[in-house]
């Protein structure tokens, strides 16, 4: 899969959905996406895969079990292994729910 086609997938879960933040002030619930890291495989002089760490940030008011549910399904569904965590950002009043994948492609 790539980034493009996460970030289709993403926004096909009806949040609002943008690349690293928004330009505007968003209402939560909302999702971010970013490029965490990346690295390659190669052999022979030549790149074999691209892999591309990425975290998708879901910022919610209250904890959201359906919101959690609806990104895990996706991931699911397209067979993409994932690692959670969460904090509570206090001075903005959001829990942020990061989901760590690996895209290969």
């Amino acid at each position: 899969m790539t980034l493009s086609e996460l970030a289709q997938k993403l926004k096909a879960l009806g949040y609002p959905v943008a690349y690293s933040h928004f330009k505007s002030v968003q209402v939560p619930p909302f999702i971010c996406y970013l490029i965490a890291d990346g690295d390659t495989f190669s052999a022979d002089n030549t790149v074999l895969s691209k892999i591309t760490y990425v975290d998708i940030e879901l910022y919610v008011a209250n904890k959201d079990l359906a919101a959690e549910k609806k990104i895990e399904d996706m991931l699911k569904e397209n067979e993409l292994p994932w690692g959670y965590d969460e904090i509570f950002i206090k001075d903005e009043g959001v829990f942020k729910c990061t989901f760590s994948i690996t895209l290969i492609n």
